[in-house]
């Protein structure tokens, strides 16, 4: 279950619509919201990988065929990069996600000497996401994913749900790219409240304030965000 959260009580600056007023409005529209693994951290490193340029569904069906195909990590090192872009063809741009995966996996037994991330546990939220965005084309978000979603680390991964949202409630200023969301949101948001406030944010974006036409009618915070009726 979710850590209790507490009130900010000194916001490093003054926000268009206060973090508490979110909470207040958005959980009981989405929640109860619970954190739950859903892979182990290597997997969900991979899985998220997959997930770049394509759906999630795509996602889950070349993570399960590579899977069924080449069972562990380890085979899928000493795999043909020919069999891993076969298996992954449902994700997408599986010629260049293969080569990354392999990579990938070559770099984590080259600097841990195993094929496991859950070691990161024991690491600061700062140091776990550097160790992580040092692998060869891991960036930001995918290195908050896995914190966030595999090792109950208080990171909030930016999607475009999430920067796009972020973004028309002036959490994060104009011209604030995805990356650097991360840390802009980081430093706004308790460390307890982040997985909730990304499970917010981002089913907020897919149901009420989407891309090309936000239902501002139907926002519960719309009597304060100051990009009301422009996206409509």
């Amino acid at each position: 279950m979710s850590p209790t959260r507490r009130r900010r009580l000194t916001p490093p600056r003054t926000l268009p619509v206060p973090i508490d007023y979110i909470f207040e409005k958005l959980e009981p529209l989405y929640g109860p919201i619970e954190w739950r693994p859903r892979y182990n951290a290597l997997d969900e490193l991979i899985f998220t990988v997959l997930t770049q340029h394509t759906s999630d569904l795509n996602a889950e069906r070349a993570f399960d065929e590579l899977r069924r195909r080449i069972p562990t990590w380890g085979e899928v090192i000493e795999a043909d990069n020919a069999a891993v872009t076969s298996a992954i063809q449902s994700g997408g741009l599986a010629n260049q996600k293969s080569v990354r995966i392999q990579n990938i996996l070559l770099e984590i037994v080259r600097r841990h000497g195993a094929l496991e991330l859950e070691f990161l546990k024991g690491f600061e939220v700062d140091a776990a996401r550097e160790w992580l965005t040092e692998l060869p084309g891991v960036g930001p978000k995918t290195a908050a994913v896995v914190m966030a979603f595999a090792l109950g680390m208080p990171a909030i991964p930016v999607d475009t749900h999430i920067h796009r949202v972020s973004g028309r409630l002036g959490l994060i200023r104009e011209g604030t790219s995805a990356d650097d969301a991360h840390v802009v949101l980081e430093k706004i948001v308790e460390p307890q409240d982040r997985f909730n406030l990304h499970v917010l944010l981002i089913t907020h974006g897919r149901k009420i304030c989407k891309a090309r036409r936000s239902l501002c009618g139907d926002c519960p915070v719309a009597d304060r965000c100051p990009s009301r009726g422009k996206f409509g």
